[in-house]
């Protein structure tokens, strides 16, 4: 039995996680035995946790993107080949990666031939986001992280428009219309991984074969430069109320996201997402920040005595701005819900390093 091999791109805050978990329940309704892989740049992930909390068997490259970690997927598919349990596998690639079909769609299929299938490459795209850097293009003002964005999607055999159920008809229209035009070689869905309209679409567009292969024109100077623009930064903390149960981990979770856009709104700073899952004895507060306002994802009501909260950050400002703003808005969250928060580790925000592949592969014509 082959293991089929689903790879998803796209920017930061796509929503790419929400559709791969989304998916492999569609999958897995339909018989498949479904495994995903997450990646990052750090370690600690929110979107690690939230997949677990859904999928039983998930995985993880952390330390660097799928290319210049290839041995760390490999050895991970290799278990999966040599266990024979998992039919079906979605990795999904870190949001600021790109060249994936040369780096990891090609050198999948040439090391394991007939072990593997792997499925055309999806990237997810925000409506909101291509709104964004669309207007930048179209004004001859493309910067590095826009350069980024539109080759992640001149690359994919199949873009995914997330957001399909929440996002203004007349947007979601356009920005299938600019897609259809500035890629015309990729099929076109629209979907949401929440309300899971469009998924079946989805599904079946990963059985069909891949677009015909060609090099994607890329500079690696401008792609280490939309990486390093951002400053990462994957963050532990222990939450702890002053007044035995009095932690409201809802409001405390809200207070710190609320404060890091107000922070990156005064300074002018691009969001490619912050994500904070707060886990309690009475569950998890996960919230996420693309654009706008903070997105309450899951709740839960009542007080608590204490928590851990995970919150990763990829926003475009220099690492010590990063480190700034974070602790100026959890000390505003210990301010407004009377608690004591104090980091679980010592890690601080990071520029990546420039993407070193270790396999690209040139399109066989």
């Amino acid at each position: 039995m082959s293991l089929t091999v689903i790879p998803l791109s796209g920017f930061l805050g796509a929503g790419k996680t929400t559709t791969m978990v989304a998916a492999a329940g569609v999958l897995g309704r339909a018989g498949r035995s479904v495994a995903l892989i997450t990646n990052d740049q750090g370690a600690d992930l929110v979107d690690t946790a939230t997949a677990r909390a859904r999928v039983e068997q998930v995985d993880e490259v952390t330390g660097g993107c799928f290319c210049c970690r290839f041995e760390d997927l490999s050895t991970l598919v290799d278990r999966l080949v040599a266990e024979g349990a998992t039919d079906t596998v979605v990795i999904e690639a870190v949001g600021s990666c790109t060249d994936l079909q040369a780096t990891v769609v090609r050198p999948l299929r040439q090391i394991y031939g007939a072990d593997l299938v792997v499925a055309p490459l999806t990237t997810v795209v925000d409506p909101y986001r291509l709104r964004a850097f669309s207007r930048a293009w179209s004004q001859g003002e493309e910067s590095e992280l826009a350069y980024l964005f539109d080759r992640q999607l001149a690359e994919a055999d199949v873009i995914a428009v997330s957001r399909a159920d929440v996002a203004d008809p007349a947007l979601l229209a356009t920005c299938v219309a600019t897609v259809r035009e500035r890629y015309p070689h990729a099929r076109v869905v629209t979907c949401s991984g929440r309300s899971g309209v469009g998924l079946d679409e989805l599904v079946e567009a990963w059985t069909q074969p891949a677009a015909a292969e060609r090099d994607l024109a890329i500079d690696y100077d401008r792609y280490a430069a939309a990486e390093a623009a951002l400053a990462w930064l994957n963050q532990r903390f222990v939450v702890t109320a002053q007044d035995v149960t009095a932690l409201d981990p809802v409001l405390w979770s809200r207070t710190v996201m609320e404060e890091l856009r107000r922070a990156c709104d005064a300074g002018g700073h691009v969001v490619g997402h912050v994500k904070l899952r707060t886990s309690t004895a009475a569950g998890d507060v996960k919230l996420s920040l693309v654009g706008g306002d903070a997105v309450l994802d899951e709740h839960v009501d009542g007080l608590v005595a204490d928590a851990v909260a995970v919150l990763n950050t990829r926003v475009a400002c220099e690492p010590e701005e990063m480190d700034t703003m974070l602790a100026h808005a959890v000390a505003a969250a210990d301010r407004v819900c009377g608690t004591r928060t104090r980091r679980d580790g010592d890690a601080l925000s990071f520029k990546p390093g420039y993407p070193t592949p270790v396999h690209r592969l040139p399109a066989q014509v």
